[in-house]
């Protein structure tokens, strides 16, 4: 009768097997990129983090909380779909600014695309997470800021506006009165 012994054995190792089952994140700075390994697959997806003057903190974090959608109090209401946050107010997070993905342009969180983060959302939903950051920023981007080619300039030859989407103006009378310090 070695069967009774068997099964509870099995259940065992199933459900260490499954303490396990945690999706592994990582967010390459120098690259822009973001692995993840979970019980579902192997992916690689292109990030947005900091840009100039901003900073994605580096080091190994777990999941704080979790929000199916945020608006950013601190950045004009910004949304943040899919929101992961792991230190503070950080948070990876989908962005519907998809042609920055790759570059720098955030303040500080990763962004990446909308149907990537509703995926990542649920791997981490259900099993958990580890968040690793490392590499440093790509040197001399300035993607997305308001400065760049005399105020929003540039976020404008982009198709983008640099109010709402989580964009703020660094010098707001810069776009009025064509730059310079105020």
């Amino acid at each position: 009768m070695r069967f009774p012994v068997i099964a509870p054995a099995i259940l065992v190792l199933a459900s260490v097997g499954a303490a396990n089952a945690t999706t592994h994140i990582h967010i390459n700075l120098s690259t822009q990129t973001m692995h993840v390994q979970s019980s579902s697959g192997s992916y690689s997806w292109p990030v947005s983090t900091a840009r100039s003057g901003y900073s994605t903190p580096r080091g190994s974090f777990a999941p704080t909380g979790m929000q199916a959608m945020h608006y950013s109090r601190k950045y004009h209401m910004s949304p943040m779909p899919h929101s992961i946050f792991f230190r503070g107010g950080y948070a990876i997070h989908g962005s519907y600014e998809t042609g920055m993905l790759g570059r720098p342009a955030s303040h500080g969180c990763v962004r990446l695309s909308p149907g990537h983060a509703a995926m990542l959302y649920q791997m981490v939903q259900s099993e958990g997470g580890s968040i690793s950051i490392t590499g440093a920023p790509p040197r001399g981007h300035y993607y997305a800021s308001a400065r760049h080619e005399g105020g929003g300039a540039y976020a404008a030859s982009r198709g983008r506006s640099t109010y709402g989407r989580g964009y703020a103006v660094a010098n707001p009378f810069a776009l009025l009165f064509g730059g310079g310090p105020f």
